[in-house]
């Protein structure tokens, strides 16, 4: 069985719930909402995430005249595949965050 990385509860939620619309941009206030992690802890695990090439990340022009753009992320291949693997270890949760539930 391969060894799964060392990564925390709120690394796992956060990957989980970008998994759940791989292919979609998630801004990082979305994923407050969905994963219920508060914005001092995500914004530092999303940047981490980038530098390691899980995560990438681009400027998305704010929908709403006169807003400045906003950060929007999804997994790349190998952010991809750290969150199936992480998938399969926390699929007996019922529950992982505020809003987001397996």
């Amino acid at each position: 069985m391969p060894r799964r990385p060392n990564i925390s509860k709120q690394t796992r939620i956060a990957l989980l719930a970008l998994l759940e619309r791989r292919q979609d941009w998630c801004y990082g206030y979305e994923l407050m909402e969905r994963t219920g992690i508060a914005s001092g802890t995500l914004y530092p695990m999303l940047i981490r995430l980038c530098d390691q090439g899980n995560l990438e990340a681009r400027w998305v022009p704010s929908p709403h005249e006169g807003r400045p753009p906003r950060h929007a992320y999804r997994l790349t291949p190998s952010g991809l595949a750290l969150a199936c693997t992480n998938q399969a270890d926390d699929a007996p949760h019922a529950n992982l965050g505020k809003g987001f539930a397996l």
